[in-house]
């Protein structure tokens, strides 16, 4: 019935035979090996992807380092900003400081150029007074007089006048 059917006993088996023979060889010299380098290239990706893994492990520490280092620069910058801030706050101070001790000094000194310049102006006006004095009542008297007796008489009258103003 099988050879009705066009399929010939011997010839399957031979066929068969031939089959597994050549799927045996191509087991050993073509299977494995391409197995082989299957495992070798998956080892190698598996290789490729951890060095991938850690290069992007190292990018990102390098970063997160970049970053710390800029914001340590930030803030070095900002110390020094507020330190050359602090610096000329204390010299425009200082400065401030010194105009004002200045003034002071002048202020001081011209109130005791004025004071002397009022005391010679008040010995030469109390001078010229008790000479001018001393000529009208020579010129009333027409008579000289006794000059020292009339200036101490002067200077009696004017430390009296003074102080009468004061009191």
């Amino acid at each position: 019935m099988l050879e009705t059917l066009g399929i010939h006993f011997p010839s399957l088996i031979i066929y068969l035979v031939n089959f597994v023979l050549l799927l045996g060889l191509l087991y050993l010299f073509a299977y494995k090996p391409i197995l082989r380098i299957m495992d070798e290239r998956a080892d190698r990706i598996r290789d490729s992807l951890a060095a991938a893994d850690q290069a992007r492990a190292e990018a990102a520490s390098s970063h997160e380092a970049i970053e710390e280092q800029l914001n340590e620069a930030r803030r070095e910058g900002q110390r020094l900003l507020d330190q050359a801030r602090e610096a000329a706050r204390r010299f425009r101070d200082e400065e401030m400081d010194r105009a004002r001790q200045e003034a002071e000094t002048f202020v001081s000194r011209a109130r005791s150029d004025i004071q002397r310049e009022r005391d010679a102006a008040i010995e030469e006006v109390r001078a010229n007074f008790g000479d001018l004095a001393i000529t009208a009542a020579e010129r009333v008297l027409r008579r000289t007089l006794d000059r020292q007796a009339h200036q101490d008489l002067i200077a009696q009258v004017l430390e009296e006048g003074e102080s009468l103003s004061r009191g």
